[in-house]
């Protein structure tokens, strides 16, 4: 079993910037993607980000050359830098590990982008 763990939301600015961390516990495979998804009030949860475990990025539209994505292999940790923040960022922001035929998702964390 696995645990996904996320944290670093908050309120923030617009042009603001936050870090969101995502900590996994438990039996992590060496093959496995892990990804940033985030769900805003009254809409579908969509994906932001991802990266696999040799380091291959990816991101949404919507986020590149804002957000970064990255891992501590030593912390079994991936992050989330996101920068110039927007209202239309403000959402909750889920953890999200693939590997092999399993699949599992954090509790998420709050990001609020608010003047």
């Amino acid at each position: 079993q696995v645990q996904l763990v996320e944290s670093g939301g908050g309120l923030v600015q617009p042009g603001g910037s936050l870090r969101l961390s995502c900590a996994a516990s438990g039996r992590i495979f060496s093959i496995y993607v892990m990804a940033w998804y985030r769900q805003a009030p009254g809409k579908q949860r969509e994906w932001v980000a991802r990266i696999t475990n040799v380091g291959y990025t990816a991101y949404a539209d919507s986020v590149k050359g804002r957000f970064t994505i990255s891992k501590d292999n030593a912390k079994n940790t991936v992050y989330l830098q996101m920068n110039s923040l927007k209202n239309e960022d403000t959402a909750v922001y889920y953890c999200y590990l693939d590997q092999s035929d399993s699949n599992y998702w954090g509790r998420g964390t709050q990001v609020t982008v608010s003047s």
